[in-house]
């Protein structure tokens, strides 16, 4: 690529690769989070799609709660193990942190469709299993945030 200059007010003469560096270093995270949610999207649609062959249509959301749970225990997992690794090494940078937890996890968890499918079951007179399911998925996701600590914690 070749360097061209830039002429500011003034005088000051900036070379544009350096200009483009800095747009290309603050575009990195963004790029980051936009692709790892991507996957984290792609893996939700996976698992809904079997969960519906495996089990049918049901009316009790449970790839959505299996979804949050799993999320919830990888975020877990990812936030010990980021924590353990800090400072040592590149891998362990913000850019992987992006990328998996605010991106792959962002776009993987679904509390937004929870919410909706909490309200269709309230909606349609179902107290039981709205219960159920907003006390099952608050329960597990917790214990499953803290079961991925503690695991990562123990083999550390």
């Amino acid at each position: 690529m070749r360097s061209r200059s830039v002429i500011l007010p003034g005088g000051a003469a900036l070379c544009s690769n350096l200009l483009q560096r800095s747009m290309r270093a603050n575009m990195i995270p963004a790029v980051l989070v936009f692709l790892g949610a991507g996957f984290g999207g792609l893996m939700r649609h996976i698992v809904n799609i079997t969960t519906v062959r495996l089990f049918g249509t049901l009316s009790f959301p449970f790839a959505t709660m299996f979804i949050n749970v799993l999320g919830c225990f990888i975020m877990g997992a990812l936030t010990a193990a980021f924590a353990m690794r800090a400072g040592q090494g590149s891998f362990w940078t913000q850019h992987v942190r992006l990328l998996l937890t605010t991106g792959m996890l962002g776009g993987f968890t679904t509390f937004s469709t929870f919410s909706l499918e909490f309200a269709v079951l309230v909606e349609r007179g179902e107290m039981g299993p709205a219960a159920a399911y907003a006390v099952g998925s608050l329960v597990l996701c917790l214990v499953g945030v803290f079961a991925g600590l503690s695991l990562i914690r123990a083999m550390g």
